[in-house]
This record gives C-alpha cells, sequence and structure tokens, in this order.
C-alpha cells in the first residue's frame, strides 16, 4: 500500500510541537532548544506566539534574541512592534538590531521615521545595511535620500557603497537631481570600488552630466571600474 507522507528533513526544526512543550523548551537552559520553541510558533496565531516570544527578549543567548526580533516581524501586533523598537533602539548585539529593523520595516509605512532615526544613530554597518535595504523596498524617496547621505558621510566602505547604489535607485523619483547631484561628487574617489559601484549608479540616470561622468569612467585606470561602466546589463 503506498503512503502518502509528507516527508520532513531530518532536522531539529521539523517535528511540531504543541504550546506545553514549547513553554517548556523555551526554558530550557540548551539554547537549541529555545530556538527549536521559538520556530515552532510560526504555526501558532498571534494571541498565542507574541507573549511566548516577547518572554524572551532578554535572552542571553542573541541568536534566541534574533529569532524573537524575526517571530515578531511575523506576527504584527502593538505589542509586536514595542519589542521590535526595543530591539532596535537597546540591544547590545549588532545582529539583533538589524533583524529588529528588518522586522520592523514589514509594519510598512509607521516604521520608516523610526528606521531613519536608527539608522542615524547607530553606526554598526550591519544595522545600517540592513536598514538601507528595507528602505530600498519601501516608497520613501526623501527619507532613502536622506539616510544615503548619513551613510556617505561615514567610515564604513561597505555602507557607503550600498548608499551609492541607493542613490542610484532614486532616478526618476522626486530626489534624482540631489541624488545624482551626490554621485557625480564621488566619480574620482580614491578607493576603485567606490568608483565602480558610481558607474553603476550613473547608468541609472538620464542626463549629459551622467553620460559625461561614466565617458571619464570608462577610460579609468582600474579595469573593474571600466567593466562596471561599460556593462550594459542594466
Amino acid at each position: 500500500m503506498i503512503k502518502s507522507v509528507k516527508k520532513c528533513k531530518k532536522s531539529w526544526l521539523c517535528s511540531a510541537m504543541d504550546i506545553r512543550q514549547i513553554e517548556i523548551s523555551l526554558k530550557s537552559p540548551n539554547a537549541q532548544d529555545r530556538l527549536r520553541a521559538l520556530t515552532a510558533l510560526r504555526e501558532y496565531g498571534s494571541d498565542v506566539a507574541v507573549p511566548l516570544l516577547t518572554s524572551k527578549l532578554k535572552d542571553p543567548e542573541f541568536l534566541v534574541r534574533s529569532f524573537v526580533a524575526m517571530g515578531l516581524g511575523n506576527k504584527r501586533t502593538d505589542e509586536s512592534y514595542a519589542a521590535l523598537l526595543n530591539l532596535m533602539q537597546f540591544d547590545t548585539d549588532p545582529n539583533v538590531r538589524a533583524e529588529a529593523s528588518n522586522s520592523l520595516s514589514k509594519y510598512g509605512e509607521v516604521s520608516i521615521s523610526h528606521l531613519v532615526t536608527s539608522f542615524q544613530q547607530d553606526d554598526h554597518w550591519l544595522v545600517r545595511r540592513s536598514i538601507l535595504a528595507a528602505l530600498v523596498e519601501m516608497s520613501c524617496p526623501e527619507e532613502l535620500y536622506s539616510i544615503c547621505i548619513c551613510g556617505l558621510a561615514g567610515e564604513d566602505p561597505t555602507v557607503r557603497e550600498a548608499g551609492i547604489d541607493a542613490l542610484g535607485l532614486l532616478a526618476g523619483t522626486v530626489k534624482e537631481t540631489e541624488a545624482l547631484q551626490q554621485i557625480l561628487a564621488l566619480k574620482d574617489a580614491q578607493w576603485w570600488r567606490i568608483r565602480m559601484h558610481v558607474a553603476r549608479a550613473l547608468k541609472r540616470f538620464d542626463s549629459p552630466d551622467a553620460k559625461a561622468a561614466l565617458a571619464e569612467l570608462m577610460k579609468d585606470e582600474e579595469h573593474r571600474v571600466v567593466a562596471a561602466a561599460l556593462d550594459s546589463s542594466l
């Protein structure tokens, strides 16, 4: 007889748990048990899941708190929103703050001002990259432009590169002119990776200044900058 049984990968994440099991596992000294319990809460509604998720906001393991932040983003309530704000602003681990930022963005427009403030106050690259990625997906050119400028003024190279890429995405928006001017100001940057990202961003703009700058970058001394300027994939 053929049995139609849905197979599950052999993993500690796979087996179903009832609420009593989840409550017990959340109190376990073993972090793996707590992670498994938090994962199991995906199958429960917000009324059940959120109180249990928030009970682990101060867990000693950053990975557990990251799972809490992830779970709260999928169980959107006023309590979840407040908890995510707390994690984003005050958690000691940047991994948790970044995950909280990502989850908070799922609440939409109401989260934008908080994300901008967090970007301005938290200079950790992981948090800033998370917020940049979140705002890129939202319709908020003014706010996206403001955090790009903030990121470009910082010292982390990966945030600066991501900021240039995001400025390129502002072509065709109300911030197009300002974004282009910020990108053009970096076309002669000393570090070749900045110039490479500038070349990629410039291709999104249909203006004489952008085309002239691209023509210059096609003659750059660094072949990877030249390749980016010549690439027609955009």
